[in-house]
Order: structure tokens, then sequence, then C-alpha cells
């Protein structure tokens, strides 16, 4: 079945915007075609402090890929333009990282399982999420609660 996903990158170390081209560039070889970009943002680190400033930007993703298996691919995206650095220290607390992958929404399904919740669970909080993300699909709504993303 195809799908659309809707997903945003960031980054805060390195090259922030090449990472982001390089993180789309795999996305587009490893899981479908991407249909749509917003224009990239900057945005303060969001649960943790950091003086990295983040670059975000949402795209949308034509796929024909499962849910889980989008989650593994970007997951090991993420692990090779990292370089194997997890985002977590020991305690469990956001660390910088060259570029972060999140699943913001898949269509208007909703997910909810331990691994993958969709729409991301804090979507409407982040403003990082939700603006490029209303940039590129401004009709979308929230599947449960009805708001829509501006």
């Amino acid at each position: 079945m195809r799908r659309i996903y809707y997903l945003n990158y960031g980054s805060n170390l390195g090259d922030r915007e090449g990472n982001l081209w390089a993180a789309d560039l795999r996305v587009s070889i490893d899981i479908g075609l991407v249909v749509a970009r917003s224009k990239v943002v900057e945005s303060a680190p969001w649960g943790y402090d950091s003086d990295n400033p983040y670059l975000n930007m949402a795209v949308a993703v034509e796929s024909f890929c499962e849910p889980l298996e989008v989650l593994d691919i970007i997951h090991e995206i993420e692990r090779e333009l990292n370089g194997g650095r997890s985002h977590r220290d020991a305690d469990g607390n956001y660390l910088d990282r060259m570029i972060d992958i999140d699943i913001m929404a898949i269509g208007s399904e909703v997910i909810d399982m331990p691994q993958l919740q969709v729409p991301h669970p804090r979507l409407m909080q982040r403003d990082f999420f939700r603006l490029p993300f209303a940039e590129i699909a401004p009709q979308w709504r929230h599947p449960v609660t009805g708001e829509s993303l501006i």
C-alpha cells in the first residue's frame, strides 16, 4: 500500500545543512520519492540544553514501505550519519547530533505501538515540527484531535 510519510530532519552539529541534504538523499534512495520539502528553519534544542541550534526541514515521502520498515531504515540512516554515536547519553538525556529523523505522521494513520507512535506524540508541542510540516501539508489535521498544524 502506498503511504505518504511526513518526516522531520534535524541537525545541530557539523555542516548542519549538508547533514539535512545527506539524510534527504538517503531517504529518497532507501524509503521512497520525496514529493515535498519545506524551507530549512533554525530552532533551539528541545528537551535539553545546548549552545548548538538546530536546522530542521520537513519532507513528504511517497513510499510502499511499511511503517516499522521505515522506522528501521531511519534508525540505520541516523546511525550511519552520526558515525555510530547515540542521540542519548547513559542517563537517557538527549545529546547534540549530526542528524535526527522523526516520523511526524503517516497520512491520517494512527499507530500506537511501543516502538512507534503516529502521529508523533509531541508533534503539536514542537514548532520546529509543526511549522515546516504546515508548509508542505497545510490541509493536514491531527487524526485524533482534529487540530490543524497552524
